[in-house]
């Protein structure tokens, strides 16, 4: 997972088959330790091999086990729908006022 250009957070490339479009950045906007959901999910759930010992970490390896292979795609779609949502709401929240 990556986005299409570096700067650009609309588009996601997924794998070479996949593209989801017209990401608002409203999307962006919900973050929980200092990095928006999406990001994080994307950051978490990469393929990586460890350069020392070869080691391959392949997330989809879980779907795969479980007969979900659209796991981390739907995760990733949840999470945009679900950070856009969090963001209104937190945008509608009343100010409270300290004196």
């Amino acid at each position: 997972m990556r986005f299409d250009k570096r700067g650009e957070t609309d588009r996601i490339i997924y794998n070479s088959h996949i593209v989801i479009e017209n990401i608002p950045q409203k999307a962006y906007e919900y973050v929980i330790n200092g990095k928006s959901t999406v990001e994080w999910i994307m950051e978490r759930y990469q393929f990586t091999q460890n350069k020392d010992n070869l080691i391959i970490n392949d997330p989809n390896e879980w779907g795969r086990e479980h007969n979900n292979p659209k796991y981390i795609l739907n995760l990733l779609l949840s999470i945009i729908t679900v950070s856009i949502k969090s963001a209104d709401i937190v945008e509608n929240l009343p100010k409270l006022k300290f004196d």
